[in-house]
């Protein structure tokens, strides 16, 4: 039981990140759009693998971004050069997984845009 509870708590994180998230909602909509382009031009398996593995990585790392941001309001109201540096940080790994998302969708759906 105690294994069923702990997807429980999974869900519920999932729904706090969706509900509070401004940025997570960008991301489960860019999520939404890439599934539909994929069904579109009838992508691979393979390129669906890609598609599925790097939503899941920008997904979950803001997701934890969101975390780190909500535990270090926590540890203190006051402006600290060292929390802001822990926000920056945790930010930037979202922005870099982003960023690589982008350049693996026109990778993926390029092909299928510009058709010769």
């Amino acid at each position: 039981m105690k294994f069923f509870r702990g997807f429980k708590f999974a869900f519920k994180g999932i729904y706090e990140a969706f509900r509070s998230g401004l940025n997570f909602k960008v991301h489960v909509l860019a999520l939404f759009t890439v599934i539909i382009s994929g069904y579109y031009f009838n992508i691979t398996t393979t390129e669906w693998s890609i598609i599925l593995l790097t939503s899941a990585l920008v997904l979950s790392l803001e997701a934890m971004n969101s975390a780190i941001e909500q535990i270090c309001n926590e540890i203190t109201e006051e402006r600290k050069e060292s929390i802001r540096i822990i926000k920056d940080m945790a930010a930037g790994a979202v922005l870099i997984s982003s960023a690589i998302a982008i350049v693996i969708a026109g990778l993926i759906f390029g092909k299928y845009l510009f058709i010769t």
